[in-house]
């Protein structure tokens, strides 16, 4: 991420997302005890691995997102060297268009003032060459600020799955401990 941009405050939230921050377990005994299930282990067990399982859904779909605007940065940057070469020419040039993956086609550009961009949605609108490279411009920081800010909700998402995997393994051992204490008075 750029770091002369300003980055927006996110206040008393950890994630731009709004990912729900995992509670750690520090007193396994008073956890179990304040719980409404009353130290039913096993149900404290299924919510923690819910609760894992709804990380890792999340984590899938900022991952794709993430995929996703680690292409459109380069395809936006193309776009706009493309309009920037535009400007640059005063008279016909030739140049290969990319009709499909691994073929081109030539073609001879008359000199322009105006380009049409695809937004998407098949949609494509034209554009005078300084307001299409204000946009791509605009474009480009959008996406480059929002890929910081999965990063930094993957960033985040991994020190849930930590701490929730962590949680697990408390009240697990937690369980075991309190069940070889009950064998052991009982066996008295």
């Amino acid at each position: 991420m750029d770091t002369t941009e300003k980055v927006i405050e996110l206040g008393d939230k950890k994630s731009y997302a709004g990912i729900p921050e995992a509670e750690f377990v520090e007193d396994v005994d008073a956890y179990m005890g304040r719980l409404e299930n009353n130290g039913n282990v096993d149900e404290v067990l299924k919510r923690l691995d819910n609760q894992h399982a709804k990380y890792k859904f999340m984590e899938y779909n900022l991952a794709s997102k993430k995929r996703r605007l680690q292409t459109q940065v380069p395809e936006l940057k193309r776009s706009l060297t493309t309009i920037e070469e535009l400007e640059k020419q005063k008279s016909e040039f030739e140049t290969q268009f990319l009709l499909s993956e691994q073929v081109f086609a030539k073609a001879k550009i008359q000199p322009t003032d105006h380009v049409c961009l695809w937004l998407g949605a098949n949609v494509m609108l034209e554009y005078t060459l300084d307001d299409a490279k204000t946009l791509l411009t605009q474009n480009i920081s959008a996406a480059t600020r929002n890929l910081g800010y999965v990063e930094h909700d993957l960033d985040f998402l991994r020190d849930q799955f930590t701490t929730t995997e962590v949680n697990m393994a408390r009240v697990f051992n937690w369980d075991v401990k309190r069940r070889q204490a009950a064998k052991a008075t009982s066996a008295k």
